[in-house]
């Protein structure tokens, strides 16, 4: 076989595994949405540099639960879990430098507080409003995070 049918099937099988892939994460997000809806939510893993460390993701309320999950991860479970009751709102401010281009355009970042240190996310307005919605619907007891 000639050395440029061989490059042709390469390139093909490629084409064909990033076709199944793009598939595959489609069929996964409307999974998600099924159990839910999700919104666009990003999260700062690592915050050594300023404006960098943001991963792209999706949201989705579950009870008392925020769970994220990574936008091009094909993993049906949520990468992190956040409890209600353990998040406390402290404040919001619009991307600068960097982090513009890091995030889904129109986004707002959001500080909180969690047992283990400080976060930050990202989401758009709209994705705000409920989020502080859902934060100040705990259940009789549980101690109001938001300052």
């Amino acid at each position: 076989m000639p050395w440029w049918q061989w490059l042709a099937d390469v390139a093909g099988v490629l084409l064909l595994l990033v076709l199944c892939y793009g598939i595959a994460l489609v069929v996964r997000r409307r999974f998600l949405s099924r159990h839910g809806g999700t919104f666009e939510f990003s999260v700062r893993v690592r915050s050594g540099r300023a404006g960098r460390g943001w991963v792209l993701g999706l949201g989705r309320y579950s009870g008392g639960d925020l769970e994220w999950f990574r936008i091009f991860s094909l993993l049906p479970r949520p990468r992190r879990t956040f409890r209600r009751a353990e998040l406390e709102y402290l404040g919001r401010r619009d991307p600068g430098g960097v982090e513009s281009y890091s995030l889904y355009s129109g986004h707002i970042i959001v500080s909180c507080r969690t047992p283990t240190g400080p976060l930050e996310v990202a989401m758009s307005p709209e994705a705000l409003t409920g989020f502080l919605a859902w934060l100040e619907a705990a259940p009789p007891g549980q101690r109001s995070r938001r300052r």
